[in-house]
């Protein structure tokens, strides 16, 4: 794109800098439509298993309704707390919703489209992911409430419990393609299993710890089973109930872009990315842009994501935290022996 601009007559500085804008814009403006939509979506696959009709009054099909919600949260008051920090108060949704669009820059949607095609974009993402839970914790503390403090402080044991056998499983994952590049990440999925699938999830040695970050990626976005943070029935609403109007909204615009990133990341980790599941040159399906691949097996992860909450009751605290460090943390650990083990036997020849 930066050439493109250049042919135009602009400088390479000025050429870089109108591309890198408009790539932004290219990622952050239809994320933004795709969280209206999925909003939409997870209502319908929670009304299909509860048998009800779900959203469909508002537009055709009843598309339009997260528009119409979006507008109304719009339109109201903003009230900040007389005894809250009002600066923190403001600027935590403002973390939240920022933090979810920022790693999106470095998830690849084909082979050169991507915003930053860095080589260590597996550590960037770790590491900006991780930033989400800032903005949960200020508006807990800054609220200067009770039951949002509580919110925030179960919050940062939660990040921290599942962050480590994320971190492990991110290292399986390194371990087997050899680099943190996240469109080498993707190539090197081709060709498992006697070269016909595409996929480390695939794998007998990867395949655990891709249920292993399905199953963290939920409690990192506190999504149910995991949303000890808003437990309506012990914390009103956990770290947002002293906010209203927009404020509100950009956590819920911040939690449902970190959900599709988790999609994303489930998809590009374990499951062949923007490649097709099949390694087999004589099928049509060759000629599909991966971009599409990519987006159907996020909305599987998705579809996955909306089933467990309509159905799986929330865990007990103690619970939470027994699977993250009893479970989860050992098996994480061993399969990191496990596969530097048979890579030591079979690809280094020790």
């Amino acid at each position: 794109m930066t050439a493109t601009f250049q042919g135009w007559g602009l400088t390479y500085e000025w050429s870089w800098f109108i591309a890198t804008i408009a790539g932004i814009l290219l990622i952050a403006l239809p994320l933004m439509l795709a969280v209206a939509m999925i909003i939409y979506a997870e209502r319908k696959i929670w009304a299909a298993i509860a048998l009800r009709r779900g959203p469909n009054v508002v537009g055709p099909f009843g598309l339009l309704q997260s528009f119409a919600d979006g507008l109304k949260v719009f339109l109201k008051e903003t009230i900040v707390p007389t005894s809250a920090n009002k600066g923190l108060f403001l600027l935590a949704p403002i973390i939240s919703f920022t933090v979810a669009l920022i790693v999106w820059a470095v998830v690849p949607f084909e082979v050169g489209v991507v915003l930053s095609d860095i080589n260590v974009g597996l550590l960037y993402i770790l590491a900006a992911s991780s930033l989400g839970v800032y903005g949960i914790i200020i508006a807990g503390w800054a609220s200067n409430s009770k039951y949002p403090f509580f919110s925030a402080l179960r919050a940062a044991a939660q990040m921290v419990s599942y962050e480590v056998s994320i971190g492990f499983v991110l290292i399986c994952v390194v371990l087997y393609a050899g680099t943190f590049n996240m469109t080498q990440i993707v190539l090197g999925q081709q060709g498992h299993v006697f070269g016909i699938l595409n996929g480390y999830g695939f794998n007998p040695l990867l395949f655990p710890m891709a249920v292993v970050f399905l199953i963290s990626s939920m409690a990192e976005t506190f999504r149910t089973p995991f949303d000890l943070t808003e437990a309506e029935s012990e914390l009103v609403a956990g770290f947002q109930t002293e906010y209203s109007s927009m404020s509100f909204a950009l956590f819920w615009l911040g939690e449902y872009g970190n959900v599709i990133l988790m999609c994303a990341l489930n998809a590009i980790l374990f499951w062949g990315g923007f490649l097709p599941p099949l390694n087999i040159d004589l099928l049509p399906w060759f000629d599909i842009p991966g971009i599409i691949w990519l987006f159907a097996k996020m909305l599987l992860f998705f579809f996955i994501f909306g089933w467990v909450r309509a159905t799986v009751p929330r865990y007990r605290y103690d619970q939470l935290m027994r699977l993250g460090w009893k479970i989860f943390l050992p098996l994480s650990l061993f399969f990191v022996f496990a596969i530097s083990l048979w890579l030591m036997l079979t690809r280094y020849g020790g």
